[in-house]
């Protein structure tokens, strides 16, 4: 009980600041209707009550999940049947995101199935891609050198319209599903092949690029016409039919959130009967943990679905249509560095990397670095869709720049910086930044697909840099202190020696030569 109010404290400490942020702008420059308001209120309180049951859920379901899968796939000595359930893991949590069917439901054009296959199908080939690099020892930098590499020759080639689309498809991906679960299960499989232990990070970095390549391959062979759809504020006749708009949705959601946790549940009691053999106490935790993370899901995510969606959509819309529409960049900079603290899966990373590290690197940190990459990147993304600046001057130098650096930076730091730029790209992100974006993007008359789409993309990349110039720093400090603890040994050396000259000692005449 005690466990469960630290989680709901937590949970509203992160979304009380982004609630209240979202309020001032609504008040100042985008007056929503009061039933509206009150359905964003009534949201905000799902998404603090979802978030808090789900957390504590991911704590003894998804991690220990992956983890115990992770650990027990390296008892098999086939080398083809663990990358064969690497790729049907990937299939079946990329599939089982609800961050992604919120992506493939403003597509209107291309049908969902269609995009969450193809985009499953990539993870599911990355994530085996990884568990190779694991066992094989390949370092991660070359692996990313030549993904985004193969991405941006994909890009030259595909439509205008998929270019963004792709990037975004790569952000969504990684949510509070697939996060906790493909994290852990990078840790039990590096625990048990060796001394690598920070192999575990950056699993999530190189399943990002698979979503983008299936994708832009997507654009490339079958090339449908993408066309976005505008979620419009819904009219409220009366308190009760605002809440009678949650109650509908509410099956509905219950029944994603199930569906997409119920093939993971499954594969794990087959993998716990045929492989683990763990006590059924363990699995009894696994399993009551899984319904809170079931029920804590779906209340989250009807929150941000209900309530927070169309809200997103009409501050961009007004924002945008304002004659001082410049308004929208810093403010959704404001905004987007609250949001980022609200999502999920952020909190999961907070945990696993105070846990790789000792705690030498804190949570806090990791949130202050995360924020503040977040709100640049909504900066930028808010002032192409205000300007119609392409996303290709964002995203190729900064990649260029992404990759550069990985040759330069620690390598834990590198596989850090990949997860952080998908983990902070989650159902927040893709429910109310992409809406926010299309809005602004409609308010002032641009093209939705290519001005809009890519702000999660940019929310992905801008982590990346800020955590490996944060890496660069450590480094060339840990350097800094190498060569002056040298020095101060030298110096050490020379004084000892000349006081012994001082005291008559026989002066050192090299070493003896051999007779």
């Amino acid at each position: 009980m005690r466990t469960a109010g630290k989680k709901l404290t937590e949970s509203l400490k992160a979304v009380l600041p982004v609630t209240i942020l979202i309020l001032i702008v609504s008040f100042a420059f985008a007056p929503m209707p009061i039933l509206n308001l009150g359905a964003f209120l009534f949201g905000a309180f799902l998404l603090v009550l979802g978030m808090g049951l789900y957390s504590l859920g991911s704590d003894v379901s998804l991690e220990p999940m992956g983890r115990f899968i992770g650990s027990g796939i390296t008892r098999t000595k086939h080398v083809s049947v663990i990358l064969l359930i690497a790729f049907v893991i990937g299939i079946a949590v990329t599939a089982a995101e609800p961050d992604l069917t919120v992506l493939a439901n403003q597509i209107a054009s291309v049908p969902n199935w269609i995009l969450i296959l193809s985009v499953s199908v990539g993870v599911g080939i990355f994530l085996l891609l990884s568990v190779l690099r694991i066992l094989v020892g390949i370092p991660l930098k070359f692996l990313l050198a030549v993904s985004y590499g193969l991405i941006f020759i994909l890009a030259i080639f595909a439509d205008d319209s998929f270019f963004p689309l792709a990037f975004d498809s790569g952000g969504v991906t990684t949510g509070p599903v697939t996060v906790p679960f493909i994290m852990a299960f990078g840790a039990g499989l590096t625990a048990k092949t060796g001394d690598r232990k920070d192999d575990g990070f950056g699993v999530i970095g190189l399943c990002s690029a698979g979503p983008i390549v299936a994708v832009l391959l997507l654009g490339l062979l079958a090339r449908p016409e993408a066309v976005a759809a505008v979620p419009e504020l819904p009219v409220y006749a009366d308190a009760g039919a605002m809440f009678r708009a949650f109650g509908s949705a509410l099956p509905k959601q219950f029944l994603e959130v199930l569906i997409a946790l119920a093939p993971m549940i499954l594969f794990f009691l087959i993998y716990q009967i045929v492989f683990l053999r763990l006590p059924w106490e363990d699995v009894g935790k696994v399993l009551i943990g899984s319904i809170y993370a079931y029920v804590g899901l779906s209340i989250f995510l009807l929150g941000v679905n209900v309530g927070f969606m169309t809200a997103g959509t009409h501050l961009g819309k007004t924002l945008g249509a304002l004659p001082y529409r410049w308004i929208a960049i810093p403010l959704g900079m404001i905004v987007g560095a609250g949001i980022v603290l609200a999502e999920p899966a952020v909190q999961v990373l907070k945990r696993q990397v105070e846990s790789a590290t000792g705690g030498a690197i804190k949570g806090r940190v990791m949130l202050v670095l995360l924020a503040l990459a977040v709100s640049v990147a909504v900066g930028l993304s808010m002032t192409r869709v205000l300007y119609g600046v392409s996303l290709w001057y964002f995203l190729a130098p900064g990649y260029a720049l992404c990759i550069g650096l990985s040759f330069a930076v620690p390598d834990f730091f590198s596989a850090l910086a990949f997860d952080s730029g998908g983990v902070a790209s989650g159902p927040m992100a893709s429910t109310f930044l992409l809406p926010f974006a299309i809005g602004a993007s409609a308010g002032v008359g641009g093209n939705i697909l290519t001005d809009a789409f890519g702000v999660i993309a940019m929310i992905a990349m801008t982590p990346i840099l800020v955590i490996e110039f944060v890496g660069l720093a450590v480094r060339l400090k840990t350097k800094r202190a190498a060569v002056t603890a040298r020095k101060d040994s030298e110096e050490i050396i020379e004084l000892d020696w000349q006081g012994k000259k001082r005291k008559g000692g026989r002066k050192w005449k090299g070493p003896k030569k051999k007779r």
